[in-house]
């Protein structure tokens, strides 16, 4: 089993920053993924960002691209989402998750998840 704590969320202007954290522990593994996803009122969980706990391989949702960076700190067992530029149309719950083996970007291939942090942008 895998832990995960995510948080740093809040509310924020647009143009603004926030950085989440996502505390992973139990059996973690040098072999994870670890992804950050987002689900808005009324619409379905989509991904954001995932990195490759191994060799730090990262890929990026193209509505974030440009704006969002993720990083991990391994000493930590910690992922960072730093958000950059953010818009109204980022606000969300923003869940941290975990998965066995490569990045993905679908939901349903993560086996943990984090609790959520609310991410809210004024307009």
């Amino acid at each position: 089993q895998v832990h995960l704590v995510d948080s740093g969320g809040g509310l924020v202007q647009a143009g603004g920053s926030l950085r989440l954290s996502c505390v992973a522990s139990g059996r973690t593994s040098s072999n994870y993924a670890m992804g950050w996803f987002r689900q808005a009122p009324g619409k379905e969980r989509e991904f954001v960002a995932a990195i490759s706990w191994s060799d730090g391989g990262t890929y990026f949702a193209d509505s974030v691209k440009g704006r969002f960076a993720i990083s991990k700190d391994n000493a930590k067992n910690t992922v960072y989402l730093q958000m950059n530029s953010l818009k109204f149309e980022d606000t969300a719950i923003y869940y941290c998750a975990a998965r066995y083996y490569g990045l993905a970007y679908i939901a349903t291939l993560y086996d943990y998840w984090g609790q959520g942090t609310q991410v809210t942008v004024s307009s």
